[in-house]
């Protein structure tokens, strides 16, 4: 029987890597997108065996019912891929900027939504011996990113990561990925950080989607690794 892997927030550039090379791997995937039917639906048509969710992870009883609709449509789930994210370019001195709306929508999404999933999935990838895999960025590890909010969410999202592998091994393993600049349509724009990257970030490239791929990949075959956060940066991490 094939292993089965729930991707949040698929239908984006990063998800849809992962999505591709899981299923490129020989896994049963399922997309989940919210509001994004018609373009997660026609991505799983596209991928053999795949089916499409559309739910808000922000919601726990969301979040239940994506799980539940996994599990019930393949029989198990191995994986949870919580890449589902937001962001927002907001000038990190610009503290007015960032109103209530703004920060308790980014923290529902970006924290909160990786913990409802986790909650949801933890008897059955229990009974797989699976791993959660969180999306988090490098804005988490170091005081950068596309605004306070966003890097607070995803330095929440590390320490939960950690929590989480205390909490639930040795049954599931519990990691993140540390992205740095990712050129993808959301970021693609970003024209003065693109250039920063290319200059100064030690492997003198942009990160593209299938670099995030590759590690997320590689953490699902590491049995011993628990706890892990592995930038995903092209060293920027070093700077």
């Amino acid at each position: 029987m094939k292993k089965v892997a729930l991707v949040t927030g698929a239908c984006g550039g990063i998800g849809q890597a992962i999505v591709r090379r899981l299923h490129a791997e020989g896994w049963d995937v399922a997309l989940n997108g919210f509001n994004t039917q018609e373009s997660g639906s026609q991505a799983a048509l596209e991928l053999t065996g795949a089916i499409y969710i559309d739910a808000d992870v922000s919601s726990s009883a969301e979040a239940q019912r994506m799980v539940q609709e996994t599990v019930t449509h393949f029989g198990r789930l191995d994986a949870v891929i919580n890449n589902a994210g937001v962001a927002k370019q907001i000038p990190h001195a610009d503290l007015d900027a960032v109103d209530d709306e703004f920060w308790d929508f980014i923290m529902a999404v970006n924290l909160k939504g990786p913990w409802n999933i986790a909650r949801a999935a933890r008897a059955h990838l229990a009974q797989t011996r699976g791993q959660i895999i969180n999306n988090a960025s490098l804005a988490g590890l170091v005081p950068s990113g596309s605004s306070i909010p966003y890097a607070v969410s995803k330095a929440g999202l590390l320490h939960l990561t950690q929590l989480l592998a205390k909490s639930l091994g040795p049954e599931i393993r519990v990691n993140a990925v540390a992205p740095g600049y990712i050129d993808t349509p959301l970021t693609h724009d970003w024209a003065e950080l693109r250039e920063y990257v290319a200059e100064n970030a030690p492997a003198k490239r942009l990160g593209s989607p299938e670099d995030v791929a590759e590690v997320v990949h590689g953490l699902l075959q590491m049995d011993y690794v628990t706890g892990t956060t592995i930038p995903v940066a092209g060293g920027l991490q070093l700077l």
